[in-house]
């Protein structure tokens, strides 16, 4: 692997579900394992481009080593890879992206060739994206009466909305400027 290979930190407390993760991905990423909490938070560095968390794990879970991540200020993508059904309480997690397990190679890499992506985007973007990810999470797992009825729901979707118009002034700002003529 070269310097420029994005770095991935796998954490996930099945050993051989890790490892297989890390044989699917070992292509275009270095890889790094973390098979608890506790180990995931001595490895992360300003190095580690993103961060794949299972969210249930004995001793600290993958809420807690997200919380404990974004208070030690890393801002890499986080994509909660996990069998945890998207609950409301996502709205207020500082993760990235959210996949349910079982996953495929073909899903595994799609979703973090997406994550790390995601960090070249300026910061209304990588909130809108991360925003919008949990925005689709719950439409998948919850229908539209509870949806509807949840304020938590409501207010992201009142903050999806702010952002899109905030990146539609910028890319219209941009239009009007010339900025994109060239790709055009």
């Amino acid at each position: 692997m070269t310097d420029e290979t994005p770095t991935i930190l796998i954490v996930e407390d099945e050993r051989e579900l890790a490892d297989l993760f890390a044989a699917w991905l070992a292509a275009d990423y270095e890889c790094q394992l973390a098979y608890n909490g506790r180990e995931a938070l001595d490895q992360i560095t300003d190095a580690t481009d993103v961060i794949l968390l299972d969210r249930r794990m004995p001793g600290l879970s993958g809420d807690e080593v997200l919380d404990e991540l974004r208070n030690r200020g890393y801002r890499c993508p986080v994509g909660m890879v996990t069998a945890v059904e998207p609950d409301f309480d996502i709205v207020e997690m500082g993760f990235d992206d959210y996949i349910i397990k079982p996953v495929t190679a073909a899903e595994l890499r799609e979703f973090v060739s997406s994550l790390h992506s995601v960090s070249e985007y300026d910061t209304d973007l990588q909130e809108l994206f991360r925003l919008s990810a949990k925005r689709a999470s719950l439409e998948a797992s919850k229908n539209e009466t509870e949806l509807a009825r949840n304020q938590d729901y409501q207010r992201l979707l009142e903050q999806i909305a702010e952002l899109k118009a905030v990146a539609d002034a910028s890319r219209d700002e941009l239009l009007e400027n010339g900025s994109f003529s060239r790709w055009h």
